[in-house]
């Protein structure tokens, strides 16, 4: 007895091994259709496929759109960087455009306003009390730096040098709250007009411009430059774009609210504008209204404004 369950055994694995050799040959033949296991098994394997294949693809596609997206800001950076170095560009080459029409008529012309030998800079300290006011960079006295260079970045203007040390500067920074720091200034476009930077508004965060002839029609958007009648600053320095233009109490002038082009609350390498032109002492200090009223008038008389 024992004996025949042991040949039966024998015998199902036998019949076994047939059946799996003949599924095999039929399933290597060229056929039309599918058996009916075989639909069973690619139905499942590929409902299986499916159910994981999906979510992978999502957190696929969900990376691919991250990293895109980072890309983008990246790009977005550099254009913004672009955009502003144009910005820059524009405003002096408009500057440009109009002085060199004025100047075609003066014969033997030898320095100009925005002659300036650049010096570099990198940005030493700043004080915490006065974040806003003054940085002090790592150029001095032995490197030509002198009191009342200008001071800028690649955006645009920042300020001017007080204090110089052998090997260190101070600058104070158009942000002041000093009430005599005072630039003379010159709104660019279709139609100029002079004043003065005098100021700093704490909670917009821009310069505030005044002394603007009540005359001339000044918008927001015009881009706002040195104008170099004060002697300190180069003419056609970038200092910011006009948001908002109003009238004062008298309304014999205009004032102007200016989004500084450089930002003062990043500053790490800067340049000083050593002047090839004598400077003339304060006029881009205090005690300077007088002076740069009367500059500003005959400057203006001069364009024909």
């Amino acid at each position: 007895m024992p004996q025949f369950f042991s040949n039966k055994r024998l015998i199902l694995l036998l019949v076994g091994v047939i059946v799996l050799v003949a599924l095999i040959f039929f399933t290597l033949k060229d056929r039309e259709n599918a058996s009916v296991p075989e639909q069973i098994v690619k139905d499942v394997v590929g409902f299986g496929q499916s159910v994981f294949s999906k979510p992978a693809q999502y957190i696929t596609d969900l990376i691919d759109d991250v990293d895109l997206l980072l890309n983008t800001y990246e790009e977005n950076k550099r254009l913004k960087t672009r955009l502003a170095e144009y910005a820059s560009v524009q405003a002096e080459l408009s500057d440009m455009r109009q002085e060199n029409g004025r100047l075609k008529a003066i014969v033997g012309k030898e320095e100009d306003l925005r002659d300036f030998e650049p010096v570099q800079a990198t940005v030493l300290a700043r004080n915490p009390d006065q974040w806003e006011e003054k940085v002090v960079i790592d150029r001095g006295e032995v490197h030509g730096v002198k009191k009342n260079m200008a001071v800028m970045t690649a955006d645009g203007l920042i300020g001017k040098v007080v204090l110089t040390t052998p090997f260190t500067s101070t600058v104070q920074l158009l942000a002041t709250q000093d009430p005599t720091y005072r630039v003379s200034a010159l709104v660019t476009g279709e139609t100029e007009a002079f004043g003065l930077i005098e100021g700093f508004d704490t909670e917009r965060h821009e310069l505030i411009m005044k002394r603007i002839d009540s005359a001339f029609d000044v918008k927001p958007g015009q881009k706002v430059v040195s104008s170099g009648l004060g002697g300190i600053f180069p003419k056609g320095l970038l200092i910011g774009e006009i948001t908002e233009v109003s009238t004062d109490d008298y309304g014999l002038t205009k004032q102007a609210f200016i989004k500084p082009a450089a930002d003062f609350s990043m500053l790490e390498h800067v340049i000083i504008a050593k002047r090839t032109m004598m400077a003339v002492d304060g006029s881009d200090a205090g005690n300077t209204g007088e002076a740069m009223d009367k500059a500003a008038d005959e400057a203006e008389g001069g364009s024909g404004s």
